[in-house]
């Protein structure tokens, strides 16, 4: 089996780690989660995971309820630590050493984000799961994902989600829309790819970072995503 990448950023949304409601979290869910990421760690690759927030709380419902936006960002970035800390316990369980770096300072829970650290820990065969985004409120995870990819000078950026690529139409409303094996950069910020921000691609487009869109549960995804093997939607030159 031919590994095509040398370290890889997979991101994840917070609803990976929740139960069949879609909150929360389910201590069940993350061990196959984690038995996921274990079988592409396997291949000898080095994998750094940015996860979302969204099963525990989700920015835009605060707005909708008038809340400052600095605010339900911050809240949001908490979130993400909660399920990083979770998604390394399950690892750790499993026999998969990690480390959880945040951008934002709480030296009693995890390490602060240091690129060499985070780089260090990669090269010594550690997972090491970014949380808290960038730190900043307005910029999304998926922002998140791109700008570590980039700093730790990763080969590949994987979106792993509940669909597998990104297609011309919402595919749960017409059953027949149209999935792409392959979209440009401008093509997927043409097209306002609603599983991916613009401000994200924008990031590897510049910086000639592919990212691949594909069904986390999926069987085989991940293994084929980093032998070169076609799933999900590449997003590249």
């Amino acid at each position: 089996m031919a590994i095509s990448y040398r370290r890889i950023l997979l991101k994840l949304g917070g609803e990976a780690l929740a139960g069949a409601a879609g909150v929360g979290i389910d201590p069940d869910r993350a061990t196959e989660v984690a038995t996921l990421v274990k079988e592409i760690k396997d291949c000898d690759i080095e994998i750094a995971i940015v996860i979302g927030g969204g099963n525990i709380w989700r920015g835009e419902i605060g707005l909708e309820h008038g809340m400052d936006r600095s605010t339900a960002d911050h809240m949001g970035m908490l979130a993400t630590v909660i399920n990083a800390l979770v998604l390394a316990d399950a690892l750790e369980r499993i026999g998969v050493p990690s480390r959880v770096q945040t951008a934002i300072e709480m030296r009693a829970v995890a390490e602060s984000y240091i690129r060499l650290r985070a780089v260090s820990h990669l090269e010594k065969g550690r997972v090491v799961i970014l949380a808290a985004g960038t730190g900043n409120p307005y910029f999304t995870t998926d922002t998140a994902a791109a700008l570590r990819a980039m700093e730790i000078d990763a080969d590949l950026v994987i979106k792993a989600t509940k669909v597998d690529g990104v297609y011309a139409e919402d595919p749960l409303v017409n059953p027949n829309a149209q999935r792409f094996d392959h979209l440009t950069y401008i093509d997927a910020l043409n097209m306002r790819v609603g599983v991916l921000d613009s401000t994200a691609i924008s990031l590897c487009m510049d910086n000639h970072l592919p990212i691949i869109v594909l069904d986390l549960w999926q069987p085989g995804a991940l293994i084929k995503a980093v032998t070169n093997q076609p799933v999900g939607t590449m997003i590249s030159h």
